[in-house]
């Protein structure tokens, strides 16, 4: 069945946010492009209600025969088409066939579902960010006109494209920092901590990096490469609800992990186990930390070191060689004390590996 597009429906997706991700990020470890947007009327239309739309699609934008999308060959997006795929995930293609048509290597997107019914986020990498950015507006159009049966060529994006990628490109990351601290709460005040017990140790200056999930998610994480991260919980709570659920929520505080140098270490909490894995995973070291005693065994033995509270003070171990931190204070959260503290004992090298 062939369904009639008004010229109103084929106006009605539109872009509530576009933006560049840079550095690591949710999606990707290299720098994507982020466009939310509202479908309106296209929630319930797919490319197999508009008899005219594939045809006319593929005439202007022939390369788009040689993705694979998800079915795993060249022509696997046809086939899609044909069987009928929903606009987002459409433009995510023509946004990336864009780019390569004018000899940009990039091949990486993902659409997903927004907050709300009608709403979806789509990322797609690119070798230039103003090219991503101007793709993605260009791709939403030209998908509403082969919707509205009005594309014949998308010549003029192409040449628009080709002279832009001529323009100076945003510099890459090349930011190092000591430790980047992440989670739901006491960042800042495990940021203060840490900073104040490594200028005791007589390290000035040292780059420690609040990377709040909000931001992590927003714009990717700010630095290149860390020595140490610190992720304090596995609840982050200034997202939005889907990025809440437990395999986003870590994922997404994960991101830190991914810019740790190799060998370097991680901090989490006791019985974060995913978290701890992902990090091994990455061939990082962990270490762990408790407000109480709580440590199970299990932690103990393959954890590098281990922080906790024990009768009112900061307890740390590594080699099996306990030590107090000083007595716990009551002026800052007790996991930022305790992170901190772990976070100089590690550096101190307590002793040889």
């Amino acid at each position: 069945m062939t369904t009639s597009l008004t010229n109103d429906a084929a106006t009605e997706i539109r872009i509530t946010t576009l933006h560049a991700t840079r550095g690591m990020n949710f999606w990707s470890k290299r720098p994507v492009i982020r466009m939310d947007l509202a479908v309106g009327d296209f929630e319930n239309i797919s490319s197999a209600d508009a008899e005219h739309f594939t045809p006319q699609l593929l005439n202007a934008l022939p390369g788009l025969r040689d993705h694979e999308c998800s079915i795993g060959s060249p022509g696997g997006f046809v086939l899609r088409l044909k069987r009928g795929t929903y606009a987002p995930h459409i433009i995510e293609h023509v946004a990336l066939e864009l780019q390569t048509a004018i000899g940009h290597r990039v091949g990486f997107g993902r659409t997903r579902g927004g907050d709300t019914a009608g709403e979806y986020t789509v990322v797609f990498e690119h070798d230039h960010e103003q090219v991503g950015m101007r793709a993605a507006a260009l791709a939403l159009e030209i998908v509403q006109r082969a919707f509205a049966g009005t594309l014949d060529t998308v010549e003029p994006a192409l040449t628009e494209l080709a002279a832009l990628s001529k323009t100076p490109d945003t510099p890459p990351l090349h930011q190092r920092v000591f430790c980047g601290i992440t989670g739901g709460g006491a960042r800042a005040e495990t940021q203060q901590e840490l900073v104040r017990r490594l200028e005791a140790m007589g390290r000035q200056d040292p780059l420690v990096i609040d990377a709040s999930p909000a931001y992590l998610l927003q714009a990717g994480l700010p630095y290149t490469y860390a020595d140490m991260a610190i992720i304090l919980d596995e609840n982050p709570t200034d997202v939005p609800e889907r990025y809440r659920e437990t395999d986003n929520a870590r994922k997404l505080l994960s991101i830190v992990t991914d810019a740790v140098r190799t060998d370097g270490v991680v901090i989490c909490p006791a019985k974060a186990w995913e978290l701890q894995d992902y990090a091994r995973d990455q061939d990082l070291r962990v270490a762990i930390f408790r407000t109480d005693e709580d440590v199970t065994r299990r932690d103990q033995r393959v954890a590098m070191a281990v922080g906790r509270v024990r009768g009112g003070e900061i307890w740390l171990e590594r080699c099996g060689d306990p030590r107090s931190a000083g007595t716990l204070r009551d002026d800052i959260p007790a996991e930022a004390q305790v992170a901190a503290a772990l976070g100089e004992y590690v550096l101190s090298n307590a002793c040889s590996d």
